[in-house]
């Protein structure tokens, strides 16, 4: 581990050897690994570079490898950027549908004119070599009520045919999805839309599923009003239970630096999320800019369904692997420990864990609050809260750079991105006793650029 300006790379966040990453796409399993694309813009690390998509594979979620730049924007119908999008296992093909970017020159606000989102399939045997660029839907497959903003494809097979799910803001600056459907991957059939009222101007990065027997639909809507304890960030992403309609919107994450989650499923059945640890627009920032890179991935987590229907979201059980020696903090205890961690507890009433004195977690009963009492160390960020019906134990997962905070099962979770001066902090608890984890980090190599 490389300390450079007090900064050094996370060992169990997904990040780019240099420039800007931010959402995960075609998120999969085939052919023996599980692959994560991203989205990528490997010449700057503020994200005004091209934008492309990278590559990391793994057969077991902890040993990576990153083989390089695996899409470019090298045709007409993606020159401006080679957007999000999901993939699809069919056969012996990974078949995978991106949203191509482009930006038409002259006057256009590039929301009701001067923009072309194309939904492009590509497919490769290996998951790294691909095909020719073929396009299948363009501006003119889509409703008439749609403004130029139709992005971010998740594809699935269910009944017999395959289903498309996209998302859109309609001319009247409404956040909505878009279904089609397909005998061939082909040729796609549009079949109606679905939305809530009054729920922000854009939804992106759709994705349709079934957990524990319920459907749901996960969005990233933009242009929610923010309150104190929801919608703190400046664009959100959360689920709605669809069994019947759209129903009990949910924030996946209520922390500082969450955006775009897409799920999959592994081969063992288990419905995986990962997200963009990031976040566009924010007023905070990411000190490893100056370095040359941007941003990560969170960690895979498991996703499950309680009695109620609502998800539940935890480190996938791989991650157990990474465990070494462990130790206990006592209540009223401080203790130093040597970044990447876990912190496990039960909670039986309020409490406050802090590190290095510098940012607060703290349960009063009601509220849980993410508090960041120095500004170098969360580099701007502040607070965010919300509120727990109750809260039985909590689990951290604490990295070179950032905090995974899963409380009452994983129920709710908090994400974000923190800056100490090293590798080893001071944690220190009240209210709670704690189990400490010793984590090795994972293995990473670089086969590509």
């Amino acid at each position: 581990m490389s300390f450079v300006n007090g900064k050094c790379r996370q060992q169990l966040h997904l990040e780019p050897p240099m420039g800007w990453l931010n959402d995960p796409n075609g998120l999969s399993f085939f052919g023996g690994y599980y692959h994560v694309y991203f989205q990528y813009s490997p010449d700057n690390a503020d994200g005004s570079g091209k934008k492309c998509w990278g590559h990391y594979r793994s057969c077991d979620m902890i040993s990576w490898e990153f083989t390089g730049t695996v899409l470019f924007p090298d045709t007409p119908d993606d020159k401006d950027g080679v957007y999000s999008g999901s993939a699809v296992v069919y056969d012996d093909t990974l078949h995978i549908f991106y949203t191509g970017n482009v930006k038409e020159e002259g006057e256009h606000d590039y929301i009701t004119s001067g923009r072309g989102a194309n939904v492009i399939h590509v497919t490769t045997k290996d998951g790294v070599t691909m095909s020719q660029k073929k396009t299948v839907l363009r501006n003119s497959d889509y409703p008439d009520f749609c403004s130029c903003h139709v992005r971010d494809p998740k594809v699935w097979r269910e009944g017999g045919k395959w289903h498309m799910v996209l998302g859109a803001r309609t001319l009247l600056n409404k956040g909505c999805v878009l279904f089609y459907t397909s005998d061939d991957l082909d040729k796609w059939e549009y079949m109606g839309t679905d939305s809530v009222p009054d729920f922000g101007y854009m939804w992106e990065c759709p994705d349709m599923f079934t957990v524990g027997g319920h459907r749901y639909l996960s969005v990233s809507p933009q242009g929610l009003e923010h309150y104190e304890t929801k919608n703190q960030n400046a664009f959100q992403s959360g689920y709605f239970l669809s069994d019947s309609g759209l129903t009990d919107f949910t924030e996946w994450d209520m922390g500082f630096d969450f955006y775009a989650p897409q799920t999959f499923e592994a081969p063992d059945g288990r419905r995986i999320i990962i997200g963009w640890f990031g976040i566009g627009d924010s007023a905070y920032t990411n000190p490893t800019t100056a370095l040359g890179y941007q941003h990560c991935l969170t960690i895979p987590r498991e996703v499950t369904a309680d009695e109620k229907g609502r998800l539940m979201q935890n480190p996938v059980r791989e991650l157990l692997e990474l465990r070494k020696e462990s130790r206990h903090l006592s209540n009223g205890e401080t203790a130093e420990i040597t970044l990447p961690s876990e912190l496990t507890a039960d909670v039986h009433g309020s409490f406050k864990i802090s590190f290095d004195g510098k940012l607060d977690l703290v349960w009063d009963g009601k509220i849980f609050e993410l508090r960041f009492t120095d500004n170098k160390y969360g580099s701007g960020r502040t607070t965010r809260k919300a509120v727990l019906d109750k809260c039985s134990d909590i689990s951290i997962i604490a990295d070179t750079s950032s905090l995974e905070i899963y409380l009452d099962g994983g129920r709710t979770v908090f994400g974000t991105r923190f800056y100490p001066d090293n590798e080893r902090v001071t944690v220190s608890a009240e209210g709670i006793s704690a189990e400490i984890f010793s984590l090795r980090g994972m293995e990473v190599k670089y086969l590509g650029e």
